[in-house]
């Protein structure tokens, strides 16, 4: 059956409002975007090695708060021949300070899918706000014991013993990166399937490293029946197609974060093809070249 966005008259469903799933087809392959909720961050943190005022002029341009902003956080569902896969899994109930957030299994369930369907999972990096949600009730326990994780093998490395010299978070978070990472390689070990450069998991579907974010960040390639789509994960964050060369906090090696996500916003300028972020506005959009820099030009929503 395929991903879809309609509701589903006599099954159990939250009580929301709010859009938080929308399905599209690249060739074959079905696509379900799906807001696991939004972070509450503060603002500075989207560029730290801008003067302060040049921020606030953007914020001010984009009609955001200059103190603190909400990221979405987004996930996809993809199914491809007898394959589904879930890609990130949000961030569950890591951080309490996001009372937003953690709503991947719940928007599951309101969606028909079934956890215990799920036949592979990727991480683009192992960052909380991907893989709490694995650590999660929702999800922990009602996946197949035995669902092979796919990931980079250089990002299981870094975690082992992570530095984050280089990155400018918010003081409460570096602790819990650092606890999420162990326990999950403590709950997941033995279902890793490590890659080093790239790796098909299913039919057109394509998980490929580029590093920067974090040493193992990777991105999924889409590709079939002459149609394209990339999930970029964290390469690239909103103020990233307007001013790609400003860093975000939560970047490991800021300055080849700034090349890949030049590099991903150049080809996806060239190709036309939907680009979905993890932390791009819901559900996905395209990209377009302005002068020296990009702008994002979201999707027209179908009803």
């Amino acid at each position: 059956m395929p991903l879809d966005n309609t509701s589903h008259p006599g099954r159990p469903a939250p009580d929301e409002l709010v859009p938080s799933r929308y399905a599209l087809r690249v060739g074959d392959i079905d696509v379900l975007v799906i807001s696991d909720g939004v972070l509450t961050i503060p603002s500075k943190v989207l560029a730290v090695n801008v003067d302060p005022a040049a921020l606030a002029e953007w914020l001010d341009d984009m009609f955001l708060p200059r103190e603190v902003t909400e990221w979405p956080l987004n996930v996809i569902v993809l199914r491809s021949g007898k394959q589904t896969i879930l890609v990130d899994s949000g961030i569950g109930d890591e951080f309490p300070d996001f009372p937003r957030a953690g709503r991947l299994a719940m928007r599951l369930e309101a969606a028909g899918i079934d956890p215990a369907s799920i036949t592979d999972v990727v991480l683009t990096h192992m960052h909380m706000d991907h893989i709490g949600g694995l650590l999660a009730d929702g999800l922990r326990g009602r996946l197949r014991k035995d669902v092979p994780i796919h990931v980079a093998a250089a990002e299981v490395e870094f975690w082992a013993a992570p530095d984050f010299s280089h990155t400018t978070m918010p003081s409460p978070v570096p602790p819990v990166l650092r606890s999420a990472a162990r326990r999950f390689l403590e709950a997941y070990r033995s279902q890793l399937r490590l890659f080093d450069t790239e790796y098909e998991v299913a039919p057109g579907v394509v998980v490929q490293l580029t590093g920067g974010h974090t040493p193992g960040h990777s991105v999924v390639r889409l590709k079939s029946g002459g149609q394209r789509m990339t999930f970029v994960g964290d390469a690239i964050f909103q103020v990233g197609f307007d001013h790609p060369d400003w860093h975000n906090g939560f970047e490991h090696d800021p300055e080849e974060s700034t090349r890949v996500r030049v590099r991903l916003l150049q080809e996806s300028a060239a190709t036309g093809e939907p680009l979905v972020g993890a932390h791009v506005s819901f559900p996905f959009g395209r990209v377009a070249v302005a002068g020296n820099a990009f702008r994002w030009v979201p999707t027209s929503w179908e009803y």
